[in-house]
């Protein structure tokens, strides 16, 4: 590491030491917009025929020195007209820059990481710039993207450290990956998460975050979106999931050295409104009279002062919350009465709900994030070097992630021809205490599914830190609080049972190009990304036995370690030429090839049995013979030729060819080599057409087959390697056998699209329709059991998306003084199971905890959950003879697909004091919550507690006028008017039963409306700065400010599982963190 700084600061200095120019006065001034007199900043001023330079600060002023010699200033800054301007004696040089219509058609960056001017693609892209999706300085920049892009869904999910899923233009693979593919200066990343299946499944586990979160926000500058499969029909068999494509910051020519600093903090509270609320009336207990298990007041009975009389005991190997009514007078021993060290040792006291509820337990999120970045350069060299460190402890006990980013870009102009081009990245991020997932471990299941009311976290704590020990509020005998039988204690948890992992990773490229003319372009480029991490995973002595290990057993104690190492690398040779045919004709054209390398190991180790030693963490301290580890190493090559021509007519008239052939090694040989291929029109009617207030118009067709490669080991069957048995070596064959016929996805995509901009660009606007067919899914078959196997993979079935994306964008005010600019986008996306392998109608994705399972279902849209759904009759619920709803196996309950997603941005700006907020929109698509399922049926939420509709508990007896009455009919057709029991766990708020109560019960609209991100920034004026600073800008900001509609009880609609294709299951939800901060930008 150390080696690596010092190379880099060598190259600033030496890149520095060419800047040294004789200056003998300073000219300054300020440039403003000839349309309306405001300062322009980022404006590039420069000495002609020098590399002496400078660019204008927040509001259009600058200040260079320049040489004796110098007569000519240039001023230039993309969409207004270059000016050149004599200088003469003068000291002060004041410029207006006017619009410049024919750049109106930005260049943005396109596949291969080739740069194209906008108006001549045919297909629909997005830019979002590095300013905003660091507005709220959120660290997973996939996160900022929410709500600013038609056509991307976001699903942040709310786990600390945690993947984001996104999705553009909807699903497109039953069992293969739909994120898109993520390309960083021309380099592809990896973006897996390493979850396991339990993980995924919603059992148990942890979310490692996506890979993509080690791209560091700070060192971006653009991001543009390809979102359909024409846009990225150059990367073959990766592209039918579109791509992101970043741009990093670079440096430029200047004079002098360009150091920018940034340091911002922010501090984070969970929103209580994402957050589980109890009911305060009853406490402890699965019922008031368990079966004749309590006693008469629903307390267990024993004589514990030896007074000869019974006392009241709360029942703490219940983790329900349907127990006796709480009442001030009555007082009980509870479980910290049986703990010695416990100031209420030996104590009754009153029988209340807790003073600290779990919400108590959450502690104030501080994030640290500080950056320093170097630049400079002349006209044949140029640099940027940074570092970032970001420092953040969540909200959970004993939970940080700290990350530190060194970036190093340079270009050289070796000679005239020659120009070399390098990029290098370094990521080391370590973190201590993410949080479990799903069902099983999960501390929010805990608090939201199996909980005791009267329990008070603060006494929890207290005696945690006091002893050390597993001191349970849920001890399987109340005489023993140190046994648990369901739950830890919460901080022995977070302090005991945590996990911690680390990963270094390194990606960067070099490149060669070489110009033997002004219109050709031969460039030759090596590009890699390579990391390794670790993953240690731990249950100290004394814990809950839980699922733990290679073969998931019921283990007290335990330890594992998971070793990945993941690594690609890709080899360019690409020719590009742009050529004029005289005046009307042009061509634009890239020809090459790629040749990508992957592979991929994992080791995963674990004690058996449990741990020998307390508190020593190491696979040799295992009780059982450590079982052989699970290993896996995947290697991949795929050989890629690729052609593209733009034919340009006019200025007018684009034609776009693209086409692609890969070789595949995870596919059979003979059968290894796909085509793809792709057609775009781009009609710029307005330069056909002139109308008044229309600057810009364009129209767009497209045509694309593309793919979705499968993985390696798919085409070969191996057996699997089982614990010897003495000295035996076993294996035995797999359970599922691949198909050496296997083939890739295939995509079919159409695409049109409207683009308008005028009234000199005030109004910009943009309509796209598209139409997907992915087909030859890969998916796996059930076989007969005569085989010898299970499952079989093979290519069978079709989904089709197809949708609209609108993104429209006008300044309301502008003026000298005052603008208001707003960006809306809206996006709607229809899917379709069309069909599935023969003889099959449905395809499980997933099977979750509830009875609940993601599906792709043929006449459905892709991820249907399926479940138990209501009987009906005459559209009315059908009620059984006990009052409870009568269930029906295996129904469509619920379609986690939104029906539209939308954002509005806005941004005003003051003179120096800018504006910018955002609402995040999605609309429609459900989600089934087991939080709800179990937390009403254990009692804990508020529903299950107060009056019913005749005045009464609802927890009363029915023959005591108790009891909940269902709206519905029974089986007769009649008005249902038998009330169900509300007195005990499994009740009337017991859902999800395979006859009563169907899983259909807690299924949500997953519709919200969100006050996503809030930037307040002053740019101090250049009078204040003197000659030190360029600029210094003050922001206040925040994110996850508002959830302004929803209707999910208790939860996001968002929280979830992480990246993946298992959506629309809440279980063990986390809370939204509301964060609030500054940051302070420092330019000189």
């Amino acid at each position: 590491m150390k080696r690596i700084l010092l190379v880099c600061l060598t190259a600033v200095l030496a890149l520095a030491s060419s800047e040294l120019w004789a200056q003998d006065r300073t000219v300054a001034g300020k440039v403003t917009a000839t349309e309306d007199g405001s300062g322009l900043p980022g404006v590039n001023v420069v000495v002609k025929g020098t590399a002496i330079g400078t660019v204008t600060d927040s509001e259009g002023a600058y200040s260079l020195g320049v040489p004796a010699s110098a007569d000519i200033l240039v001023f230039t800054f993309i969409g207004l007209k270059s000016e050149e301007v004599q200088i003469g004696d003068r000291t002060t040089v004041d410029i207006s820059l006017a619009l410049d219509v024919t750049q109106l058609s930005e260049v943005v960056v396109t596949a291969l990481n080739i740069p194209r001017e906008k108006a001549s693609l045919g297909y629909g892209t997005q830019q979002v710039s590095g300013d905003q999706v660091n507005m709220a300085k959120e660290q997973n920049f996939v996160n900022s993207l929410s709500g600013k892009v038609a056509g991307v869904q976001i699903r942040t999910n709310n786990n600390f450290g945690g993947s984001t899923n996104i999705v553009i233009r909807g699903n497109k693979s039953v069992t293969g990956n739909n994120q898109p593919l993520f390309v960083v200066d021309g380099i592809p990343m990896d973006n897996s998460t390493g979850n396991d299946a339990y993980q995924r499944a919603g059992r148990l586990g942890y979310d490692y975050g996506s890979a993509s979160s080690d791209i560091n926000p700070e060192d971006i500058a653009t991001i543009n979106v390809l979102k359909g499969a024409a846009a990225s029909a150059l990367y073959g068999s990766r592209a039918s999931n579109g791509v992101v494509m970043i741009t990093t910051k670079k440096g430029k020519a200047r004079k002098g050295l360009g150091i920018s600093l940034s340091t911002g903090v922010t501090v984070g509270k969970i929103n209580k409104d994402t957050f589980i609320q109890y009911q305060d009336q009853y406490g402890a207990g699965y019922a008031r009279e368990w079966f004749g298990y309590y006693g008469p007041d629903g307390f267990y009975q024993d004589d514990v002062n030896g007074d000869g009389t019974l006392d009241n005991i709360v029942p703490t190997n219940e983790d329900g919350s349907y127990g006796a009514p709480f009442d001030p007078n009555l007082n009980v021993y509870h479980w910290d009465s049986f703990v010695p060290e416990s100031d209420n040792f030996g104590k009754q006291y009153p029988w209340v709900a807790a003073k600290n509820t779990p919400v108590d337990y959450f502690e104030t999120q501080v994030t640290l994030n500080n950056s320093i970045a170097i630049s400079g350069g002349n006209d044949a060299n140029t640099f940027r070097l940074s570092y970032t460190n970001f420092d953040n402890t969540g909200v959970m006990p004993n939970q940080t992630q700290k990350r530190n980013t060194v970036n190093f870009s340079g270009s050289s102009q070796i000679n005239k021809q020659l120009t070399a081009n390098v990029n290098f990245n370094f990521v080391n991020t370590a973190t201590v205490g993410r949080a479990s997932t799903g069902y099983g471990g999960n501390q929010m299941a805990n608090f939201r599914q199996w909980w005791q009311t009267n329990v008070d976290v603060k006494s929890q704590k207290d005696i945690f830190f006091k002893t050390g020990r597993n001191i349970t509020w849920n001890g399987g005998d109340f005489y023993d609080p140190e046994t648990p039988i369901f739950w830890d204690n919460l901080y022995w948890t977070r302090y005991k049972n945590y996990q911690n992992d680390e990963r270094s990773r390194v990606y960067g490229n070099f490149a060669l190009n070489y110009k033997p003319t002004d219109w050709l372009n031969v460039m030759g480029r090596v590009s890699g990304d390579t990391y390794s991490e670790i993953r240690e995973e731990r249950i100290a002595v004394g814990s809950v036995p839980s699922e733990f290990g290679i073969n998931k057993a019921d283990e007290g104690s335990g330890y594992g370690r998971r070793n990945r190492t993941v690594s690609e690398f890709n080899y360019d040779l690409i020719l590009t030429f742009n050529k004029k045919f005289g005046s009307d004709f042009g061509i634009t054209g890239v020809l090459g090839s790629n040749i990508r390398t992957e592979s991929f190991s994992n080791i995963w180790a674990t004690t058996q049995g449990g741990l020998i030693v307390p508190e020593l963490y190491s696979l040799s301290n295992s009780v059982s013979t450590v079982p052989n580890p699970e290993e896996v190493e995947t290697k991949k090559e795929v050989y890629g030729f690729f052609a593209n021509a733009n034919l340009g007519y006019k200025n007018m008239l684009y034609l776009d060819l693209s086409a692609r052939n890969d070789i595949s090694s995870a596919l059979p040989p003979g059968n290894n080599s796909y085509f793809y291929h792709s057609e775009a029109l781009s009609f710029v009617f307005s330069e056909l057409v002139k109308v008044p207030f229309m600057d810009f118009g364009k129209v767009r067709l497209n045509y694309a087959e593309v793919g979705n490669d499968t993985g390696p080991n798919r085409t070969t069957t191996a057996y699997t390697k089982n614990p010897n048995f003495g000295p035996a070596v076993l294996f035995s064959y797999p359970t599922t056998v691949n198909n050496p016929n296997l083939q890739p996805e295939e995509l079919v995509s159409y695409e049109a699209g409207l683009e308008l901009a005028g009234f000199e660009r005030r109004l910009t606007f943009d309509l796209g329709f598209y139409k997907q067919n992915s087909s030859n899914q890969i998916v796996s078959v059930e076989l007969s059991k005569a085989t010898g196997a299970s499952f079989l993979f093979l290519n069978g079935g079709e989904i089709e998306n197809k949708g609209i994306e609108v993104t429209l964008g006008y300044d309301i005010i502008k003026n000298n003084a005052f603008k208001w600019n707003i960006t809306a986008n809206w996006a709607k996306n229809t899917s379709l199971v069309k069909s599935l392998p023969s003889g099959i109608d449905n395809y499980q994705i997933n099977s979750f905890q509830g009875g609940v399972s993601l599906n792709a279902t043929v006449g459905q849209p892709y991820g249907v959950l399926r479940g138990t759904g209501y009987q009906f009759l005459n559209g009315q619920r059908v009620i059984n003879s006990s009052g409870y709803p009568v269930a029906i196996a295996d129904q469509v309950i619920g379609n986690p697909n939104p029906d539209w997603t939308g954002g509005v941005m806005n941004t005003l700006k003051y003179k120096g004091v800018q504006l910018s907020f955002l609402i995040d929109v999605s609309q429609g698509g459900e989600v089934y919550s087991l939080d709800m399922h179990y937390g009403q049926g254990t009692g804990m939420m508020p529903e299950t507690a107060g009056l019913n509709d005749l005045g009464n508990p609802k927890r009363d007896l029915l023959a005591d006028g108790g009891g909940v009455l269902f709206d519905g009919v029974q089986a007769d057709g009649s008005v249902n008017t038998v009330r169900a029991r509300a007195d005990y766990y499994g009740g009337a708020f017991y859902w999800g039963n395979s006859s009563r109560q169907p899983a259909a019960m807690t299924v949500y609209d997953g519709s919200y409306v969100k006050f996503r991100e809030l930037a307040l920034t002053y740019n101090l004026p250049s009078k204040m700065l003197g000659n030190v600073f360029q600029g210094v800008a003050l922001s206040l900001v925040g994110r996850n400010l508002w959830i302004l509609s929803k209707n999910v009880p208790y939860a996001d609609p968002e929280s979830g599982l992480g990246a993946g294709n298992g959506q629309g299951y809440l279980s063990g939800s986390y809370p939204t963190v509301r964060t609030v901060g500054f940051k302070l930008d420092l330019n000189f």
